[in-house]
């Protein structure tokens, strides 16, 4: 409230505009825009490439067509190719080239490939449509982040390999085909990222990895669910993935990090096994207390400890169920949308040989935003490791590459061998 009531009018005379202008000039609130990341943001931008965007377009024309005379943005094609317009066209992760032929992979740094299974879980279903939803909502998504100052398109290159072919009714048939598929985009040198599937699927594509390497793996593992018992319903559901991965030789126990475990759905079998295996649990309690740097920090040095690559597998339901209602297992007190970006980006600055994201259930979602975050997952997971220049640092460590053989054939499928004209 105003003191004075002379403060209600505005003076007109010269000494007292002086005195309100000197005053405004020395105003607290008047930030030093140049020290916002808003501001350096803006001015990164400008240093950053367009060649393949400049592509794209010239692409979406040649593969399109040229649009209409009534046009006037010459680079609109006539049929919708790449990435606009965001609400047309084939969707694959992002509008990434779809690499039909998987050995194609090589020439990309990532390679996005769907794991439509859910025969593990022990609760609701639905996680068989999670690649599909998140492939759906990511075209709402452009390859650039403003404020980390990263554009995919033009500082990386990524490709979507399609689904692996499972099989609903056998789990260790998958698995089988799950390991065979990752070890192939592995051993090509692109950065696997799997979109499943319910979290059975973790075991299959960690040892699609280490099968691959001599190297050590260490886990980190976003989670409300510990998710380490032996068997479930006596088979290897969604509920016992790190239990068989820290069985395989060059995956120690000790770096497999879990973070954000807790609430009333860890099971007291999952309890006993990392006791006894001594693996690290980081409760979202713990990471309250500590911050989300603190957190990262602390994971990562175990994670890491004398190991050479680590593996990330991130469960949506990790964040609170509010935010992610589209998930198999909901369960309130997870993290926040922005905690889980964060530490997500902090844990793959270091640098990753592969990631997954899982338990997405379109059938259980609201508006798509369950998909939605999980695609911001893996978009945030990439931009760091591009902005941090670790994206390709698994490569070095692929000393045991596999070879999985093709069949033969010739021409296009479900095409006239000539014109009808």
């Amino acid at each position: 409230m105003l003191s004075n009531p002379m403060d209600r009018t505005r003076s007109h005379h010269p000494r007292d505009h002086a005195d309100a202008l000197a005053a405004r000039a020395n105003r607290a609130h008047h930030p030093d825009l140049t020290k916002l990341g808003g501001w350096k943001a803006m001015q990164a931008e400008k240093d950053l490439p367009e060649g393949r965007w400049d592509e794209e377009r010239r692409w979406a024309l040649r593969m399109g067509l040229t649009g209409a005379d009534t046009i006037e943005d010459k680079s609109i094609p006539t049929f919708a190719r790449g990435e606009l317009p965001h609400y047309a066209g084939i969707n694959t992760f992002l509008k990434a080239p779809y690499a039909e032929d998987v050995l194609e992979v090589a020439n990309y740094d990532a390679t996005v490939l769907g794991i439509p299974f859910d025969g593990g879980t022990t609760y609701r279903p639905g996680t068989r449509f999670g690649p599909q939803g998140v492939r759906k909502i990511s075209a709402l998504y452009t390859p650039y982040n403003y404020e980390i100052g990263v554009d995919l398109r033009e500082q990386m290159t990524l490709c979507d390999a399609g689904d692996v072919f499972t099989i609903p009714a056998n789990i260790e048939k998958s698995f089988d085909q799950i390991s065979r598929a990752v070890s192939h985009v592995f051993s090509s040198g692109s950065l696997p990222i799997m979109i499943g599937g319910d979290h059975s699927i973790g075991f299959p594509c960690v040892r699609g990895i280490a099968e691959c390497t001599s190297k050590k793996i260490g886990i980190v593992h976003f989670d409300r669910h510990a998710d380490i018992q032996e068997k479930d319903l006596d088979e290897r559901m969604h509920t016992t993935p790190w239990f068989h991965s820290t069985n395989l030789p060059n995956v120690p126990a000790k770096n497999l990090v879990q973070v954000g475990i807790g609430g009333w759905q860890v099971p007291r079998e999952a309890v006993k096994v990392a006791r006894e295996r001594e693996t690290n649990i980081i409760t979202m309690a713990d990471m309250e207390r500590m911050g989300v740097d603190k957190t990262a920090e602390m994971a990562l040095e175990m994670a890491w400890d004398g190991v050479d690559m680590v593996y990330m597998s991130f469960d949506i339901d990790s964040i609170d169920c509010g935010f992610v209602p589209g998930t198999g297992w909901p369960e309130p007190g997870g993290f926040l949308p922005r905690e889980a970006l964060a530490l997500a980006s902090k844990v793959a600055a270091e640098g990753i040989c592969g990631m997954e994201l899982v338990e997405v259930s379109p059938p259980y979602d609201t508006s798509d935003i369950t998909a939605l975050m999980g695609t911001r997952v893996i978009v945030d997971v990439l931009g760091a490791m591009v902005s941090n220049g670790t994206l390709g640092k698994h490569k070095r460590h692929i000393d045991k590459p596999v070879s999985i053989p093709h069949g033969e054939f010739e021409g296009k499928r479900w095409s006239n061998p000539k014109p009808h004209f």
